[in-house]
C-alpha cells in the first residue's frame, strides 16, 4: 500500500474509532442532536469551520479558481460577510435554546413555517451531503490510480459518513472536528507556499497564468459576482448546521466567540484553497482541457492533483488527509441536520409527541441511512460540484434566510409573511429548475449579456426576489404579531438569563 493510499484509508478508520468511543456518552436524544449543550469555544470553532469547508470549497471553489482566477474569492466572500451578521445573532440564537431551525420558525411564525422549513432543509442538505460522497469517490479514484472507480468510491464514502453520523451524532462530530480542523489547516498552509516556491516563485506563477486570472472580476461582470456571492452569503445566515451548533454551545458567550474563530478560520483556509487552484492553473495548464470521471472538467480536482503529483510524500499525505477530513466532516453535519429535522420537527412534533428518547434516536439514525441513500440518487441530477453547491445554497438562501433574518431583525414580520416567504423562495427555486428541465427558457439579455436565471449561477436571484417581496408585502397586509411572539428574538442573552433565573 502506497503512503498516499494509506493516508486516505487509515485516517477515516481513526475517525470511526473515535466515533465508536464517543458513542458511549450518548445518553439521550438531546446528546445526539446538540451534544448536551456543553460544547466549549475551541471545539465549537473547530466544528463550525469544518462544517463550512466542504467539497464545495475543495472541488467547486478550487475548480472555479482554476478556471477564473482570484475572482473566485467573490464566491467565498459572501459567507465572510454573512458571518459578520451572524456574530450579532449567535447569542440570541443560543439564548432561545432550541434544537433546530424549524423550532425557531414555529416559535416566531407557526407550524406551517416549521414544515416548509423542514422540507427546504432536507432538499438542500441531502444535496450538500451528496457532493461530499462524490468528492470522496474522486479522492479514492485518484489515489488508487483508478483501481477504485469513482462510483465505487462514492459508495464507500457514503457508507463511511452514514456509519460515523449514526454512531454518536453531534457528540462525535464536535470531537473529531478538532483533529479535522488541524489537519485541514496544516495541509493547505503547507501546500500553497511549497507549490509557489517549488515552481519558480510568485513571478513565475503569475507569468504562466492566463490573462484575467489576477484581476478582481476575472473577465466577468457585477451580475456574475452577485450570482456567485449571494448564495454563500444567504446560506451561511440560514445554515441549519451552524444554528444547531450554536444550540450546542455551553452558553451564549461561547456561541458569539465561536463566530469570530469561525470567520478567521474559513478566511484563511478558503483563500489558501483558492490560491492553490490559481497556482495549479499555472503549473498544470493541461488540466484546463482534460476531463475525468464521466467527462467532468479536471480543474475541479486540482487540489487532489497537487497532492498526488506536486508535493513530497509527507506533504501529499497531509493534504489528502485534509481532503478526507473536509469530505467527512461536512458530510456528517449535512446528514445529521435533516435527520434531526425528521426526528424532532416531524416525528416528535406531529406524529408521536410523547415518544421516548430511544424511539426518537432510532428514527433519527434510520433517516441518516435514508438520506445517505437519497444523496446517491441526487448525484445523478448534476454535472459538477459547483452546480450542486450553488443550487443547494440558493435553495436555503432564498427560502429560509430571509425568514430567519426577519425573525431576529424585524418586529413587524407576521406568521403569514414568514410562511409566504419560505413557500415563495422554495417554490421559485424548485419550480424554475423543474420548468427549465422541461424546456422552458429563463434566459434574459441584460446590457448585451445573456443570463440564464435557471442556471445554478443565477437561480438565487429570482428566488430571493420572490421570497423577500412576499415577506414584505404579506407582512404589511396582515395584522402585526403580539409582543410575546417577537420579544424572545430581540432579547439579549443577559436578559434571557435574568428572566430564566
Amino acid at each position: 500500500m502506497s503512503p498516499l493510499v494509506a493516508a486516505v484509508v487509515l485516517y477515516p478508520l481513526v475517525l470511526i474509532g473515535v466515533g465508536i468511543w464517543r458513542s458511549r456518552s450518548v445518553k439521550s436524544h438531546e446528546d445526539f442532536m446538540v451534544a448536551g449543550r456543553s460544547v466549549p469555544v475551541v471545539m465549537l470553532v473547530g466544528t463550525l469551520v469544518c462544517t463550512w469547508i466542504g467539497s464545495g470549497s475543495l472541488f467547486g471553489g478550487a475548480g472555479l479558481a482554476f478556471d477564473t482566477g482570484i475572482a473566485e474569492l467573490w464566491f467565498s466572500s459572501g459567507a465572510w460577510i454573512g458571518l459578520i451578521v451572524a456574530f450579532y445573532l449567535a447569542p440570541r440564537v443560543r439564548s432561545i435554546a432550541k434544537y433546530t431551525v424549524p423550532d425557531l420558525l414555529e416559535q416566531r411564525y407557526n407550524a406551517t413555517a416549521r414544515v416548509l422549513g423542514t422540507i427546504a432543509i432536507i432538499l438542500a442538505y441531502v444535496t450538500i451531503a451528496a457532493y461530499q460522497f462524490r468528492g470522496g469517490g474522486w479522492i479514492l479514484m485518484i489515489v488508487t490510480d483508478g483501481a477504485i472507480s469513482a462510483e465505487m468510491g462514492m459508495l464507500i464514502t457514503c457508507a463511511t459518513i452514514v456509519l460515523f453520523t449514526a454512531l454518536a451524532g453531534m457528540v462525535s462530530i464536535v470531537t473529531v472536528d478538532i483533529f479535522n480542523g488541524i489537519i485541514i489547516t496544516l495541509g493547505v498552509l503547507f501546500a500553497l507556499p511549497y507549490m509557489v516556491f517549488a515552481n519558480g516563485g510568485i513571478g513565475a506563477i503569475t507569468d504562466a497564468l492566463p490573462a484575467g486570472h489576477t484581476s478582481a472580476l476575472g473577465g466577468h461582470n457585477v451580475l456574475w459576482v452577485l450570482g456567485v456571492a449571494l448564495p454563500t452569503f444567504l446560506l451561511i445566515l440560514g445554515e441549519s448546521g451552524m444554528y444547531q451548533k450554536f444550540f450546542s454551545a455551553k452558553d451564549s458567550s461561547a456561541a458569539k466567540k465561536a463566530v469570530v474563530g469561525m470567520l478567521g478560520g474559513i478566511i484563511i483556509i478558503e483563500v489558501a484553497i483558492a490560491l492553490l487552484g490559481v497556482v495549479g492553473r499555472a503549473v498544470y495548464p493541461e488540466l484546463a482541457t482534460a476531463t475525468f470521471a464521466g467527462g467532468r472538467g479536471a480543474g475541479e480536482t486540482i487540489v487532489l492533483h497537487i497532492a498526488r503529483n506536486g508535493l513530497p510524500v509527507l506533504g501529499g499525505m497531509v493534504l489528502l488527509s485534509s481532503a478526507i477530513a473536509i469530505v467527512l466532516s461536512t458530510g456528517n453535519t449535512f446528514l445529521l441536520v435533516p435527520s434531526t429535522n425528521v426526528s424532532r420537527d416531524i416525528y416528535e412534533r406531529f406524529i408521536n409527541p410523547d415518544a421516548p428518547d430511544r424511539s426518537k434516536l432510532n428514527v433519527q439514525r434510520a433517516f441518516v441511512v435514508v438520506f445517505g441513500a437519497l444523496g446517491l440518487v441526487v448525484l445523478t441530477q448534476f454535472d459538477s460540484v459547483l452546480a450542486m453547491a450553488l443550487y443547494a445554497y440558493s435553495l436555503v438562501g432564498a427560502s429560509l434566510t430571509p425568514a430567519l433574518l426577519a425573525a431576529f431583525l424585524w418586529k413587524r414580520v407576521t406568521p403569514q409573511g414568514g410562511v409566504a416567504c419560505i413557500a415563495g423562495g422554495l417554490g421559485t427555486i424548485v419550480g424554475v429548475k423543474i420548468l427549465a428541465s422541461l424546456g422552458v427558457n429563463f434566459a434574459m439579455s441584460i446590457g448585451g449579456t445573456v443570463f440564464d436565471f435557471s442556471s445554478s449561477d443565477y437561480i438565487v436571484i429570482p428566488g430571493v426576489l420572490a421570497s423577500v417581496s412576499l415577506l414584505l408585502i404579506v407582512s404589511l397586509l396582515t395584522p402585526a404579531s403580539p409582543e410575546e411572539k417577537w420579544a424572545p428574538f430581540f432579547q439579549s442573552s443577559s436578559q434571557s438569563a435574568a428572566e430564566g433565573g
